[in-house]
């Protein structure tokens, strides 16, 4: 099946610029500084082009994108192209004023990281001092203006035991939506790994955890769930399928099928300052190349899932495997998938607790 609908989301990359450190950071290894960013005209070229071709919500991301000081320009005209606009920041550089400014421009969603239920942990996972209070000050801002508020608890083994305390922080903080997503190894993330790695215990008391919240805050408080990929036995559907749903733009204007597309070597990525937004989505080679299901070698060509989990995350074939089109190691069926349960688990034993930070 290669049916190819226009794209439900854009996420619009505008900085790499960044003042948390996180380990796991997302963005690739090899940071673009201010000087390679993409200026305000060429951002609402891309929104004019994105809502002409069908997109309905726009994320705002970085790196910090609260760094750019036009991204009240950038929300308004997203807005009047009637796309919903979603922000997704770690809150240290909003305060009041900013907020009302993002919210009058018609901003409707703030996603806000936390590293923890304290501000010991949370510092010392951003490597941020006085980022937790910062950003449980701007949550409340956000409710007060209005705008829809996502709680961003990113769990791991230094942060696992938190979990309870970050399910009763979003409470408290009345946001309406929870995502508890465990941290997937690539780029940053993969260098602090051992770091990072939960056990299974903690894994399986965090499932347990997870239930009950979502069976007491059901009609309350909607909680999303990412499963740590190393513990699983079927791969997650990445990205709502490669190049199915959403489009990726970095800071210099490259058009990405993820955020982790440049991992994997051969692709060729469209700038969308030279070629349409139109034509990159639908005839771009990087976004064709595993689109849909003709791509896939066995065991996936066979498999009954492959049209609904559409091969799993080809950036963690590419990493552990050493190829893009190997079935993805996290499938009970991958020949790997016995020894990526044992790294995990030799990994999470180790104890390792030092972090490489990630800095520009």
């Amino acid at each position: 099946m290669n049916t190819v609908s226009a794209p439900l989301a854009l996420m619009a990359e505008l900085t790499h610029r960044c003042p948390l450190q996180c380990p796991y950071c997302s963005n690739p290894l090899e940071l673009l500084k201010a000087g390679k960013e993409r200026d305000t005209a060429f951002w609402l070229g891309v929104i004019d082009e994105a809502a002409a071709l069908g997109v309905l919500q726009i994320h705002f991301s970085g790196g910090e994108p609260t760094l750019r000081r036009d991204l009240p320009e950038l929300i308004k005209r997203a807005t009047e192209r009637g796309m919903y606009a979603n922000l997704i920041t770690s809150a240290v550089l909003l305060d009041e004023a900013k907020i009302q400014a993002l919210a009058q421009a018609g901003l409707g969603h703030v996603q806000v990281s936390f590293q923890g239920d304290n501000s010991e942990t949370g510092d010392r996972i951003g490597n941020y001092k006085g980022g937790h209070e910062k950003k449980i000050a701007v949550a409340r801002l956000v409710t007060a203006a209005n705008m829809s508020l996502t709680i961003n608890a990113v769990v791991h083994r230094q942060n696992l035991e938190e979990l309870p305390g970050m399910i009763a922080l979003a409470e408290a903080l009345d946001a309406d939506r929870l995502e508890i997503a465990h941290v997937q190894y690539h780029g940053w993330a993969l260098r602090n790994r051992a770091a990072l790695m939960p056990t299974r215990a903690q894994f399986e008391a965090a499932d347990e955890i997870v239930a009950a919240a979502r069976a007491r805050l059901k009609g309350r408080m909607s909680i999303d769930y990412v499963v740590p990929d190393y513990y699983a036995a079927i791969p997650k559907t990445c990205m709502g399928g490669w190049g199915q749903k959403l489009l990726n733009i970095s800071p210099d204007g490259r058009v990405l099928p993820c955020h982790a597309a440049e991992t994997i070597p051969g692709l060729s990525f469209d700038n969308v300052g030279t070629k349409p937004l139109q034509q990159i989505w639908y005839e771009g080679q990087a976004f064709n190349r595993f689109r849909g299901t003709d791509w896939m070698e066995e065991p996936c060509a066979s498999c009954a899932l492959k049209e609904t989990d559409w091969g799993g995350c080809r950036c963690q074939a590419m990493a552990i495997a050493g190829r893009a089109t190997a079935t993805d190691p996290v499938c009970q069926f991958s020949p790997l998938h016995t020894a990526l349960n044992t790294t995990a688990a030799t990994e999470a034993a180790t104890g390792i607790g030092a972090f490489i930070y990630r800095r520009l």
